[in-house]
Formats: structure tokens, sequence, C-alpha cells
């Protein structure tokens, strides 16, 4: 009896390999830790930099000014490590619970979880004897991986880690706020409160073009953006700072 193939039962024959040729770089993969550092180094300067400013504008001696910086640039630090380590674990704890319902749910309805992942091929514009194809060969393959990736978003690459997101926070925090607490301590004490925005002000400049450029975005328009931001943090807090002082508290 002729007819039409079966494309699940016979598949058609697998293409030879591409050539080798060059290997397309996309910047898109490596915004994630880009992003979390450029956002802890800043968060870093600016705090650390204001907090610093608004003791100083307080009538607060050179020694307190130092000591409000050391103790913001550790409070901080370990702020930025705690905040993250809870936050990632509840996004880890969130995807086991997924996972261990996907393996179930595998274990308890296969077929049915073969056409879900069919369905979502479909859905992404392949035609449906091809995604019950696909579907079929990657479920064969590793099938929690398989709807870990298209199913719920998981893969290797993005997995929650915790302690990796605390330590490279809190490193990233403690790198920034280092730079406005060098600038006060080794800088002469006429001009230090000048000193501290100063360096405050260009290391902005600086890490924003920087991770503009990483990114592929204008250089101008990332180190404007963190400056902007980062001088109305300082002044305001300075401002705060000089009325508390005027005030006496």
């Amino acid at each position: 009896m002729t007819g039409k193939p079966d494309p699940v039962a016979d598949p058609p024959p697998a293409p030879t390999a591409p050539s080798s040729g060059p290997v397309e770089r996309h910047r898109i993969g490596g915004t994630g830790w880009l992003r979390a550092a450029v956002l802890g180094a800043d968060d870093g300067i600016v705090s650390t930099a204001s907090l610093m400013l608004g003791v100083a504008t307080a009538n607060s001696s050179a020694s307190q000014v130092v000591a409000a910086g050391i103790a913001g640039l550790v409070a901080g630090a370990m702020s930025m490590a705690a905040g993250e380590y809870v936050s990632v674990s509840t996004q880890r704890d969130a995807e086991q619970a997924d996972l261990g319902r996907e393996r179930q749910e595998l274990k308890d309805d296969p077929a049915g979880e073969l056409s879900e992942l069919t369905a979502i091929y479909v859905a992404r514009g392949v035609d449906p004897l091809l995604a019950r194809e696909v579907a079929a060969q990657l479920m064969r393959h590793d099938a929690l991986a398989a709807h870990a990736r298209d199913e719920l978003g998981i893969t290797e690459q993005l997995r929650a880690r915790p302690i990796q997101a605390a330590v490279s926070s809190a490193a990233a925090f403690a790198g920034g706020a280092l730079l406005p607490v060098l600038a006060a301590i080794l800088s002469p004490l006429a001009v230090r409160i000048v000193a501290l925005g100063v360096v405050a002000l260009v290391a902005l400049v600086i890490l924003g073009a920087l991770g503009a450029l990483a990114g592929g975005a204008s250089w101008r328009r990332g180190a404007v953006r963190v400056l902007v931001g980062g001088t109305l943090a300082m002044v305001v807090t300075a401002g705060i700072g000089h009325l508390v002082g005027a005030v006496g508290l």
C-alpha cells in the first residue's frame, strides 16, 4: 500500500552539517552579568559618595566622614549580598518546584507532554508534523531538559545560583564604594569634599560609558544617564545633610 510517508515513522534524512564559517557573536548573551555588575558598582559609588557628602555637609569631622564611608561600604555590600541571596534563592526554589512538577507529569502522561511540546513548536510557526517529530526526538534525548527549556524557560546557563549572585553583587558594590572612600582618605583635607564628588562623578561616567560600549549602545548616552542620576542623588543628600547640620540635630 502506497501513500505519503509518515514523518514520525519515516523522518527525512538528516541534513549534512554546514561548512564551518565565521561564528556570529551577539552581545545579548552577556547583558545579564553586565547589568548586575554595572548596577552593583553604580549603587556602591552613588550611595557611598552620597552618604559621605551628607555627613560632610552636616559639619562632621574628617574622621567621621571616612568612618561613614567605610560603614556604608561594608553595610551596603552585606545588604546587596543578603538581598541577592534571598531573591535568587526564591527563584531557585520556584525553578526546582516547577522541574519537580514537570518530572512527575512526564512520568504520568508522556503522551500528553509530547502533545504539549508539539503545540509549543507549532505556536512558534513550525509545521505540525515537523513539530511533532522535533518534540519526539528531543524528548527521546532528554525529555525534562526539553520541557524545562521550551515550556518553562529554564536553561543550565540561566539557572538561579544564589551564592554566585550574592558574592558578585557584594563585590561589585564594594568595588564601586571603595572609590569615594579612597578619595576621602587620600585627598588633602582642604579639598576633601570636592575630591570626593569629582572622583565619584568621573567613576560614574567611566562606568556608564564602559557598560554602554560592552552592550553595543552609545557610550555618551550611558555616561550621561548615570552622571545625571548620580549627581542628583549626591546633591539631594548633601543638601539634606547641610540642613541637618544647620538645625543641629
